[in-house]
C-alpha cells in the first residue's frame, strides 16, 4: 500500500499556494507498510529507494549543491558522480529497469501529452538527461523521419538497456547516442538541440540551477525542455514532515535523491522565456508526490 491518493489528481498551476485545501489521508501504519513491507521497495522514481542494502557496503557522493565545478565534462563527472563499482552500477541499472512498470503506467498518459510536442514541433535533435533504462524512448516511436536522440547519464551500465529501448522503439541504431556524462556539464554544443527531455532527474543532480543554466545553453532558441519531476510536498501536511524526516536518509540510500527540492520553483525561476507546469498526485509513487510536469521555452 502506497501512501498518497489512490488515483491521480491533476491541479494546474495558479497564483495560489498547490493544494491548499488538500488534506493527505495516511497513517503511520500506511508509511511503515508502504516503505518498510517485506515485499515491495519504496521508489524515488529513476532512483529506488534502496533500503535493503547497508548503506556501509555503497560507494555514495553525498550531494552537496555548494561545490563549484569545472567546464569539463569528465572532471565533472568525476566530481559529481565518482566511479562506483562495476556491480554496483549493474546492480542500481537492473533494479531501476526491473522496479518502474507501475510507475511507468500510471505516469504514461501525462507523458505521451508533453511527448507530443516533440512530433507536432518537428523536433531533430533531442536530448535525454538521466536517460537511464530508457523508459521514455517509446515515446520517440513517431520521430520526424531523421530525427536523433542522444542520451546522457552518469552510470555507464544503463548503456544497454537504453541501448535496448531504442530498439524496441524503432530508433535506427545511427539515431542514438549513449553518452556518459553528468546533466551539470553537458558535452553538446551551444544552441544545438530542438528539445531536452528530462524526468525524475532533478532530485538527484548534484546542482539543480547549474543544469537548467545547461539545459537553456544547450537548447535551440525557442527549443522546449520536457521535464516531470517529483517536488516537495505542501508546507504544514504530514506528506512534508515525513519528507524532511526521511530526506537525509534518501540522499544516502538513493544515490543522492532529494524529497524536498522545489524544482518547479527552480524551473520557473530558471529564466525560460515561459513555462507551463502542473501538478498530480500518482498513487505509484508513495513518499515521492507531488509531481510537476510541463514545458518550458527557451
Amino acid at each position: 500500500m502506497f501512501v498518497g491518493i489512490s488515483s491521480p489528481t491533476q491541479i494546474t498551476s495558479s497564483s495560489t499556494p498547490y493544494f491548499s485545501n488538500f488534506k493527505i489521508k495516511f497513517t503511520i501504519q500506511n508509511l511503515a507498510s508502504s516503505c518498510a513491507g517485506s515485499h515491495s521497495i519504496c521508489i524515488c522514481g529513476r532512483r529506488p529507494f534502496l533500503a535493503t542494502i547497508s548503506t556501509a557496503l555503497i560507494p555514495l557522493h553525498q550531494s552537496n549543491a555548494s561545490d563549484s565545478f569545472s567546464d569539463d565534462p569528465m572532471a565533472v563527472l568525476n566530481r559529481v558522480h565518482p566511479p562506483r563499482p562495476d556491480w554496483y552500477e549493474e546492480f542500481y541499472a537492473v533494479a531501476m529497469d526491473a522496479s518502474m512498470k507501475s510507475y511507468e503506467d500510471e505516469i504514461a498518459g501525462y507523458k505521451s501529452e508533453l511527448f507530443a510536442n516533440l512530433t507536432t514541433g518537428k523536433a531533430a535533435k533531442i536530448l535525454e538527461i538521466g536517460i537511464g533504462t530508457g523508459p521514455n524512448l517509446k515515446y520517440y516511436g513517431n520521430l520526424a523521419s531523421g530525427a536523433s536522440v542522444v542520451g546522457v547519464d552518469p552510470n555507464r551500465k544503463m548503456e544497454k538497456y537504453a541501448q535496448a529501448a531504442a530498439q524496441a522503439s524503432g530508433l535506427p541504431p545511427t539515431k542514438f547516442q549513449f553518452i556518459h556524462a553528468v546533466a551539470e556539464a553537458l558535452p553538446v554544443s551551444d544552441a544545438s538541440m530542438d528539445a531536452v527531455v528530462g524526468t525524475l532527474v532533478l532530485c538527484s543532480v548534484k546542482d539543480v540551477n547549474k543544469t537548467l543554466q545547461e539545459v537553456k545553453r544547450v537548447l535551440k532558441p525557442g527549443g522546449i525542455y520536457i521535464f516531470v519531476e517529483h517536488v516537495a510536498a505542501e508546507d504544514g501536511t504530514f506528506l512534508k514532515v515525513i519528507q524532511r524526516t526521511l530526506d537525509p536518509l534518501q540522499q544516502v540510500v538513493a544515490d543522492g535523491c532529494h524529497l524536498t527540492r522545489e524544482t518547479g520553483e527552480s524551473i520557473s525561476a530558471a529564466g525560460f522565456s515561459s513555462t507551463d507546469i502542473k501538478k498530480v498526485f500518482l498513487s505509484s509513487a508513495s513518499l515521492i508526490n507531488p509531481h510537476a510536469y510541463g514545458i518550458a521555452y527557451n
